[in-house]
């Protein structure tokens, strides 16, 4: 019994564009989820390389990212800024960014301190946490900014003590006049008797490279279900046509 398909331009245009559609998402997820391999070997990497000392020499921000980093100086304690809406367990609060001189050099970089919470009542309302004096070391974790949240409305101009939403290296560099190295550096180590009350517990850098590979199976399996649909109707509409 000779088997017929009946062919329609809709369905096929429809299918065409289906299965294109699920192709492209499938590999936009797959390379989504080669990049997320590549800083999970990055942030080996960083980890297991001695630390980059900072001494005023011009470091790149992509070659000091996710390194573990020590630096000599002192904070600038004249130049605080808080990034507002970063919650800590379930918390709202801000992050303390503070620049911090290198010793011997005219060069700085911008310091992550830590988190501190806000005031439920009074949301401008800053605890006191403490300062070093004089020269210290510490070490971090270096990123290229200190992360971005939505900026709803214009942003506040940045001046010390300015509560904002994002602020980078390069923008505290154009308004505060010092010489700030491209990056950021988290501090490391819980906070002792010269800097508490901050809390110096870094999200990691989102990886979820599974679920990439989830969604472009699901995105592929799209494609496939709507060959297999449109070949099934098909024959199944000559079948009907063909009685």
């Amino acid at each position: 019994m000779r088997i017929a398909f009946r062919f329609k331009l809709i369905p096929l245009a429809a299918t065409v564009l289906v299965v294109a559609l699920g192709i492209a998402l499938g590999n936009w997820q797959e390379r989504r989820a080669a990049e997320k391999l590549a800083l999970q070997a990055r942030l080996a990497q960083g980890a297991a390389a001695a630390p980059l000392v900072l001494d005023g020499r011009t470091v790149a921000a992509a070659d000091a990212e996710f390194r573990r980093v020590r630096v000599r100086g002192q904070f600038v304690t004249d130049w605080p800024l808080y990034l507002d809406n970063r919650p800590y367990q379930g918390r709202a609060g801000f992050y303390v960014l503070m620049p911090f001189r290198i010793d011997g050099t005219a060069g700085a970089v911008l310091v992550a301190r830590g988190w501190l919470p806000r005031d439920p009542v009074q949301r401008d309302k800053l605890p006191a946490y403490a300062t070093p004096a004089g020269t210290v070391t510490l070490e971090g974790v270096a990123r290229q900014n200190a992360g971005h949240v939505m900026q709803l409305g214009a942003a506040p101009v940045l001046r010390p003590g300015a509560i904002v939403q994002n602020a980078d290296p390069a923008q505290v560099a154009a308004v505060s006049g010092l010489a700030l190295a491209p990056f950021v550096v988290e501090q490391a180590g819980v906070a002792g008797p010269d800097d508490a009350p901050l809390v110096r517990d870094w999200p990691a850098p989102a990886l979820g490279v599974d679920k990439h590979r989830g969604y472009a199976f699901q995105w592929y399996a799209l494609a496939a279900m709507a060959i297999i649909f449109y070949v099934w109707n098909g024959y199944r509409r000559g079948k009907s046509s063909g009685k």
